[in-house]
């Protein structure tokens, strides 16, 4: 029988890339477990992850496998970010940069968490944890460094509004991860060294632990009541798609189409209205401004009382910025007071913006690089103050969140000083009929399990709908990429404050740190020793 030898180049050579091969198998598999996809035995994607850090031999090997499964987790979950640059085809040939460079800057973090499990991971079954902290300690920095991308984070694996999600009202989006990554990855303990009761029990509590997401969350959707208030929401989704959008013969259409849908028939004449964040391919400064037929237009379409949030950029004199003004991505609230016409009764201004895409990071010395040209950020935005609720009249006040913004946990009070609903406006139209646009959907959906708040979601394109505190979409009142119309739905009421909405990431802080404290040097605790082969 042939036996190969280990000493021979070629078997080194053969296990090198059977490693490489495993290790972008393990990205994959965990991309494919989010939403739309939804195939969830790709979670054991973690706990192989796991075995092929322990099984290098060195710490850079570590990280050469964690990276390589990160590049393949981004690049199946943000290969979306290409079509941004084929909207237009002066930037066309960025596109496979754009989808090949995020995923590979991204996935330093996973290589990062991988080397630093390898360098600090005790032996014995308390090991799972190591890992599992360290995957979500970098999980958080990749929420928060530069700004932060959060998107598709490990606890977002499960669909929102199923019950394995709903830990997250607990412990955030965060902590489901830690808490998700952590039963999975039990699953190694099977190719372990440990005695065969300690792997046993081992994947026995991981599974427990599944038992007990899935249980604690059926049995919280079963005492759920849904209650409404008297508010009629209409979301508008024009069907407006991005390329089309900023050719002067197709301005009139596009107003023509937001105007008829905010003026159509319904069986009660809804009590706020809701456009898109860049409905109109102009700034709120010309479709506002003193004689603008647009806003004539739009208040013809409105009824006395009515109220209307719309997305719009906008600019704002400022002497001490460059180019003498400041611009800003901003909602903006009005009320049709008749024959007075559209009064703006707030203005929120996006707080997080997107690099690259709403700003240059190190603006000026990319400028002096050539790099702005290439983006086409002619100006940056600016950012406005940390999120806050704002009044919107005839309805309850509301948090908004722009865009990007709702992949954030945290930008939302959580406590009693907590709005009465979240409005996330967005421009998916950058990302035509990707999986972009359905995991932008489940990502928002998971603020409103955290805060137990119900998320009113309008884009230009899809996917528009009316989210429940649970984060459930009522009543299938939703619509996807390619369709055009209205919902007109009432407005959930709050569900009782989280405990995620009064302490925020307390209980994933504790999680992580506890489960590091089984690396510290301790008597009768030996590190894992290094593998004899790479």
């Amino acid at each position: 029988m042939f036996k190969p030898d280990p000493n021979h180049p070629r078997h080194s050579l053969i296990v090198r890339w059977v490693r490489i091969g495993l290790a972008l198998l393990a990205g994959v598999a965990t991309a494919l477990a989010h939403p739309p996809f939804g195939i969830l035995p790709g979670l054991l994607g973690y706990p192989l992850l796991l075995l092929l850090a322990e099984r290098s031999t060195t710490a850079r090997g570590a990280f050469w496998m964690g990276w390589l499964a990160g590049f393949a987790y981004f690049f199946i979950g943000c290969w979306w970010v290409a079509e941004a640059f084929l909207v237009n085809q002066d930037q066309a040939w960025m596109a496979p940069f754009a989808a090949s460079l995020l995923p590979m800057g991204l996935g330093l973090f996973w290589g990062a968490a991988t080397v630093l499990y390898r360098r600090i991971a005790p032996a014995g079954v308390y090991r799972v944890l190591v890992f599992a902290a360290c995957f979500a300690l970098l999980e958080w920095l990749r929420g928060h460094v530069l700004t932060g991308f959060p998107w598709n984070p490990a606890g977002a694996s499960w669909k929102a509004g199923s019950a394995m999600s709903q830990f997250a009202a607990v412990a955030g989006v965060y902590g489901l991860g830690f808490v998700t990554v952590a039963a999975v990855s039990a699953f190694a303990l099977l190719r372990g060294p440990e005695s065969r009761r300690d792997r046993v029990a081992g994947v026995a509590a991981g599974v427990l632990v599944l038992a007990a997401l899935w249980t604690g969350g059926a049995i919280h959707l079963a005492q759920a009541r849904l209650q409404f208030t008297d508010t009629l929401v209409r979301i508008v989704q024009a069907d407006v798609p991005q390329e089309s959008k900023w050719t002067p013969e197709a301005y009139q259409g596009i107003v023509d189409r937001y105007v008829n849908l905010t003026a159509r028939p319904g069986d009660r004449v809804p009590d706020v209205v809701i456009w898109p964040e860049g409905a109109l391919p102009a700034t709120a400064n010309e479709v506002f401004g003193a004689g603008s037929p647009d806003a004539v237009a739009i208040a013809r379409a409105m009824r006395p009382g009515q109220t209307l949030l719309v997305g719009l950029g906008r600019g704002e004199a400022d002497v001490t910025a460059e180019g003498g003004a400041r611009y800003f991505n901003s909602l903006f609230v009005l009320q049709d007071e008749g024959e007075a016409g559209l009064r703006i009764t707030a203005i929120y201004d996006k707080h997080r913006l997107v690099p690259f895409g709403e700003y240059l990071p190190m603006g000026r010395l990319m400028s002096r690089l050539g790099v702005r040209s290439l983006v086409h950020v002619p100006a940056d935005f600016s950012p406005g103050p940390w999120p806050a609720a704002i009044a919107v009249p005839g309805a309850p006040p509301a948090q908004p969140l722009i865009c990007y913004e709702s992949l954030y946990p945290g930008f939302t009070a959580g406590g009693d000083d907590r709005p009465g609903w979240i409005v996330n406006v967005s421009n998916d139209a950058w990302f035509g009929r990707t999986s972009g646009p359905l995991q932008h959907l489940n990502l928002a959906s998971y603020r409103a399990i955290e805060t137990g708040l119900p998320v009113v979601r309008s884009t230009p394109t899809g996917v528009s709908a009316m989210i429940d505190p649970w984060g459930r979409i009522v009543a299938n009142d939703r619509l996807d990429p390619g369709e055009s119309g209205v919902i007109d739905a009432l407005l959930p009421q709050p569900a009782a404050i989280t405990l995620f909405g009064r302490v925020g990431d307390l209980l994933f802080w504790l999680a992580v740190l506890g489960s590091l404290g089984f690396a510290l040097p301790r008597p009768g605790i030996r590190r894992r020793p290094a593998p004899s082969q790479a």
